[in-house]
């Protein structure tokens, strides 16, 4: 495990998961939530998280052949993910190197005003996009965000997400033909909790 990845797991051990008794927003029961906001905005957690992801975006898009040029999913708990690799990755590039990833911020609901616009932020019909989450647990936020971006013309090349809680939210994605990095999973969160 490199050292940003590993320092990520410790931060989110620490700040974002709880073991107890939770009502999710599936609706269902469950002993364990991750609240992961709480690393994701946090300052150190967003420069691990970036590189952490970037590097497993760069292998799993080359495994792919694709060239994703942006990066976001649906408000709010994507935003900061997107941003953290979107950052990452334009450091690691370098202005010689290409433009890196743009981010993007898919809404729950189109404006009522202005544009009316779905998708904020550096998005364009025809881009091959990366789509993200903190945390699935259903694949429902992830699988809203992949369908608004076909609907506006993108092309979604695969899905990354911060957590996996093991509740087939990744299975229900892949199902639609769409890959899923996960960079954690539930029983790697459960293996780094020392119990009791």
């Amino acid at each position: 495990m490199t050292s940003a990845r590993q320092s990520l797991l410790d931060l989110l051990r620490r700040k974002s998961v709880l073991y107890g008794d939770f009502t999710l927003a599936s609706g269902r029961k469950s002993d364990f939530y991750c609240d992961a906001r709480l690393t994701t905005l946090d300052p150190h957690g967003a420069i691990w998280l970036g590189e952490t992801a970037w590097a497993l975006i760069q292998e799993k898009s080359a495994d792919l052949g694709v060239t994703p040029v942006a990066i976001g999913g649906l408000t709010m708990g994507a935003d900061p993910v997107a941003l953290a690799i979107a950052i990452a990755s334009v450091r690691d590039c370098g202005p010689q190197a290409g433009p890196g990833l743009q981010s993007f911020s898919i809404r729950k609901q189109a404006k009522t005003h202005g544009r009316g616009k779905l998708v904020e932020g550096n998005f364009k019909a025809g881009d091959t996009v990366v789509v993200v989450d903190d945390t699935i647990t259903t694949g429902g936020s992830t699988l809203e965000a992949i369908e608004k971006i076909h609907a506006e013309g993108g092309h979604v090349a695969f899905a990354l997400v911060l957590v996996d809680r093991s509740e087939g939210g990744l299975q229900a994605i892949e199902a639609t033909g769409v890959p899923v990095i996960a960079i954690f999973s539930r029983a790697d969160i459960d293996a780094a909790v020392p119990s009791g």
